[in-house]
């Protein structure tokens, strides 16, 4: 099969649909049954969880985001995600996907994307505008109900936020070649961890990502990738309000990453036996300063040079219809200086590597159904106490559901 082929089918849950135009007789012909009945799904996701530490989730030498907390213990409902696509007419198609999510006992509504891609341009040109997921690294332009475990990578979480989503536009373009070559850029509003804070205006963040990847044999398909983030931050806060360490962070924010991924099908067909292997490793560079409360109702400040390196690697086995196992490790380490040593710098001091392992074991009824069971050996905490964490998680499709990337 062509590298760009299978490339475009992956492997995914839901994948019933495929947000694509179709092509006659070497034109573009909008799908003209969805140009006014738009495919709507909607994407139920829910979690048992138990932990053995009672200790808070922080990550030594991070500066987390919001929303980085962990799920709660006990029953409860994640996001609900409902899916709006179509294509407008045979130039453009749309998305939207709309979060529901539980918060103080209150339902609030989100926009996790918001967007328009063109579907006609000339020379394998794309463009994306509105609301995103950004295209750094492998993972974060993975909605959850379609991730390979119940949570994130540490990475992901300590780093990113859990993903980058952020306001802006993308423009892509895929090399005439056999070899698949894919090169984009992003221009962001700025507003998302790890930007944010203040002064929005213009263009606070930046985005460029380089794909290379192609076919092994019959069943088996790779893809390399390299981008890299340039933001800005103004006034980041950083820690839930009301906490004793809650930092405001002003300055430089880079991130690179490195991912690999690789795919094998027995015989081609993924419903049969199917592999998945992926690794990302992140390097930041932040630089700038972190504003902190003194403790006598004042605000002090320190110059902050902070550096983090980490990676996961993980493997997700489908050893028989519908049944599926993974196993993933993670690692971060920090390596931090600040002008002021203080007490409440504590969170960024330097410290022992933050590591992960987790297992899961998962059944697929269809494409549209999904029930999960997850162990967590985490040491990511302060001092490296290990906390057993237990998940037990299902995901619902209603509806149609377009397929998920390579």
């Amino acid at each position: 099969m062509h590298s760009k082929t299978l490339f475009a089918l992956g492997l995914c849950l839901a994948c019933s649909t495929f947000p694509v135009a179709a092509q006659v007789g070497g034109g573009t012909l909008a799908a003209r049954g969805t140009a006014f009945n738009p495919k709507i799904s909607l994407i139920l996701l829910g979690t048992y969880a138990d932990f053995s530490s009672e200790l808070e989730p922080e990550i030594p030498g991070a500066l987390l985001g919001p929303e980085t907390e962990l799920r709660p213990g006990g029953f409860s409902l994640a996001e609900t995600e409902l899916v709006i696509e179509s294509n407008v007419d045979d130039t453009y198609h749309g998305w939207a996907t709309v979060a529901l999510e539980n918060e103080g006992g209150e339902t609030v509504a989100a926009v996790e994307e918001a967007y328009f891609n063109t579907l006609a341009l000339p020379a394998g040109l794309a463009v994306k505008a509105g609301r995103f997921l950004s295209e750094l690294g492998y993972q974060n332009r993975i909605h959850a109900h379609a991730w390979e475990f119940v949570d994130r990578p540490l990475v992901y979480r300590a780093l990113l936020a859990n993903n980058l989503k952020d306001d802006g536009v993308q423009l892509r373009w895929v090399a005439p070649t056999d070899l698949f070559v894919e090169l984009g850029a992003e221009a962001l509003r700025g507003q998302a961890f790890p930007g944010g804070g203040e002064k929005r205006d213009g263009v606070n963040g930046a985005v460029g990502f380089v794909h290379l990847g192609g076919d092994v044999g019959v069943g088996g398909s790779w893809r390399l990738g390299l981008s890299h983030l340039q933001a800005d931050a103004d006034g980041r806060e950083t820690g839930e309000e009301g906490a004793p360490e809650v930092f405001a962070f002003t300055g430089d924010s880079a991130l690179s990453v490195v991912d690999f991924v690789y795919k094998w099908a027995q015989d081609g067909n993924p419903a049969k036996r199917n592999l998945v292997l992926h690794a990302e490793y992140f390097h930041r560079d932040e630089d700038g300063t972190v504003d902190f409360d003194d403790g006598a109702g004042g605000t002090a400040s320190s110059g902050y040079d902070g550096t983090q390196d980490g990676f996961y690697v993980q493997g997700i086995y489908q050893f028989v219809p519908r049944w599926r196992t993974g196993l993933r490790y993670d690692r971060l380490k920090a390596d931090n200086t600040l002008d002021t040593p203080d007490p409440v710098f504590d969170t960024l001091a330097d410290d022992d590597a933050a590591t992960r392992w987790s297992a899961m074991v998962d059944f697929s009824n269809s494409e549209f159904s999904r029930l999960r069971a997850q162990y967590n050996r985490d040491e990511s905490r302060p001092g490296g106490e290990a906390d057993d964490q237990f998940f037990v998680q299902y995901i619902m499709s209603l509806g149609s559901h377009p397929a998920h990337q390579f």
